[in-house]
Formats: structure tokens, C-alpha cells, sequence
């Protein structure tokens, strides 16, 4: 048997602005409801499901592996949105991230969530954190 991952649950204070936030900047299918959930669908078929949630929203971190094409795309929708994005997770450093021969970088969602697109997995190319 193998084992992949389904789906996840990403607490939003707007699920559908959430969930078409996410659909447009990676240029994924729009998303489509389910239930509670705005559901955005990765190429691997991974759902993320988007929930609203009242009050304050956990920030939690999600990385997407993207080719170099698809990475260029990306980059020019966050700095044609004006979105601040960074080389670390603790968003110290402005930028892009070399790692593993690749580039990588991390920015926000709507409701704080730490996204990070990069082109290399972690420790294919001998990084070491």
C-alpha cells in the first residue's frame, strides 16, 4: 500500500477569498465548494480545503515543489500583487533562497498563513540547514 496525503483543513477568516487567493497566485483550477470547505486542488491532487473559522486564525506553514517555469509565474503574481515575500521562514530576510541549487521563497496568505514555493526538495542538492 502506498501512502499519500489527501487533503488538509486550512482555517480561514474568509474561506472563498482564501481559496481563490491561493487558486490565482500558484495558477491552479479555481476552487469549488464542498460543504464548509472552498476546496483548491494541487496538480498531485492534493486538497486543500479552506474553513472558515470565527475569531482568530492559527497560522500554519504549507510548501509547494514547483518547476522553474511555474516558480517565475509565481514570483511575478506576488510582485505584481504587491505582496512582501522572503528567503526564511521567519521572514527576517527579503528575497529569494538558493537552496539545494534551486530558489525557494515564502510569503503570506490572507490570513497569516506561512506559504513557501520552491523549486528543489530540501536536500536534494546537500543543503544543510
Amino acid at each position: 500500500m502506498s501512502i499519500n496525503l489527501d487533503h488538509t483543513i486550512l482555517p480561514a477568516k474568509d474561506a472563498k477569498a482564501s481559496a481563490l487567493f491561493l487558486a490565482r497566485i500558484l495558477s491552479l483550477p479555481e476552487p469549488r465548494e464542498w460543504g464548509p470547505f472552498w476546496v483548491v486542488t494541487t496538480d498531485n491532487g492534493v486538497n486543500l480545503d479552506y474553513m472558515e473559522q470565527a475569531g482568530d486564525v492559527a497560522a500554519r506553514h504549507y510548501a509547494f515543489l514547483v518547476d522553474e517555469a511555474s516558480f517565475d509565474a509565481i514570483l511575478a503574481r506576488i510582485e505584481t500583487a504587491g505582496l512582501p515575500y522572503w528567503a526564511d521562514p521567519a521572514r527576517t530576510k527579503p528575497g529569494l533562497n538558493r537552496h539545494d541549487g534551486g530558489r525557494g521563497l515564502y510569503f503570506d496568505d490572507l490570513n497569516g498563513h506561512l506559504l513557501e514555493v520552491i523549486t528543489r526538495p530540501y536536500g536534494s542538492g546537500g543543503w544543510q540547514p
